[in-house]
């Protein structure tokens, strides 16, 4: 998931006052209770990549989730993380501290939508990492050109998409009808699914690997943070589903999201975590 986000398609990120905590708490939610599948896909990606990374760059980092995950993963490699929203690279900054990676994180604001700023400007980078990025540019063709020349040859680009919000409910939650939350995201994923292999080839990449990443995480695999990573997305898809669902689902969506009710989400012991993710290993000849 990346800052950089349009009104468009998937679940309109709108860029407002108090956006980016919003955003950065669901990102930081999203990798804390992911944390197995950014493991996994962090050693896939070096089990491809032709030497150990020693510079990566996080496009569209916000409050760097990937970039802490790659940092440390790759202990020795120094990470640029490049964002438009001076807040999310600040809080990426003390997260940084906390982890105490500081002085190998270095943060860049700036649009990639637009020409780099940093252009020809020091080594070529070993690894890119794009998550939930590429789609909410205007030009992706051109952003990966861009990439593309601030490679090295033999350098990996890793572009990764998110099939939509995940599921964290039961088939029948004992409110309303079952199928709620499969209802509510037909309703609220209007977006066909990403695909980058024309256009990364077309950039000039060739694509060494697509791989789907299936999750499917207990409570227990998943964490204490699960309960509020449940709250906070399906209170954002409450927020676009008033015109889409009908009224006794709206009504029992309501229900769950009320912490004072007995089967409202933060005092449910059956949630559970299931979403896929896709990630293009991409390489400059």
């Amino acid at each position: 998931m990346s800052t950089h986000h349009t009104t468009h398609g998937h679940i309109g990120h709108e860029r407002a006052s108090g956006f980016d905590v919003a955003m950065a708490e669901l990102l930081e939610l999203d990798a804390e209770v992911l944390r197995p599948y950014l493991t996994e896909l962090t050693d896939w990606i070096a089990n491809l990549a032709d030497s150990v990374p020693a510079r990566i760059m996080d496009l569209g980092s916000g409050p760097g989730t990937g970039s802490l995950a790659l940092a440390d993963r790759f202990p020795a490699a120094s990470v640029t993380a490049a964002d438009i929203s001076p807040q999310m690279l600040h809080r990426l900054q003390k997260q940084a501290a906390t982890h105490g990676v500081a002085g190998r994180i270095r943060t860049l604001e700036a649009n990639l939508d637009e020409p780099w700023p940093l252009s020809g400007k020091g080594e070529p980078y070993d690894l890119m990492w794009a998550a939930a990025f590429l789609h909410h540019l205007s030009d992706p063709a051109r952003t990966l050109a861009q990439a593309y020349g601030q490679l090295r040859p033999g350098g990996l680009l890793a572009v990764s998409e998110m099939d939509f919000f995940p599921r964290f409910l039961p088939e029948d939650v004992g409110v309303g009808r079952p199928g709620l939350e499969a209802r509510l995201h037909a309703v609220t994923n209007t977006e066909p699914p990403h695909e980058w292999d024309r256009t990364l080839m077309d950039a000039g990449f060739t694509v060494d690997a697509r791989r789907p990443f299936e999750i499917r995480l207990t409570a227990s695999q998943a964490g204490p943070a699960l309960v509020r990573y449940a709250q906070v997305c399906l209170t954002k898809l409450r927020s676009h589903a008033d015109d889409a669902l009908e009224a006794d689902d709206l009504a029992a969506l309501d229900a769950l999201l009320d912490e004072t009710r007995p089967l409202g989400i933060v005092r449910r012991g059956d949630l559970s975590v299931r979403t896929t993710r896709t990630t293009w290993i991409a390489r400059r000849p």
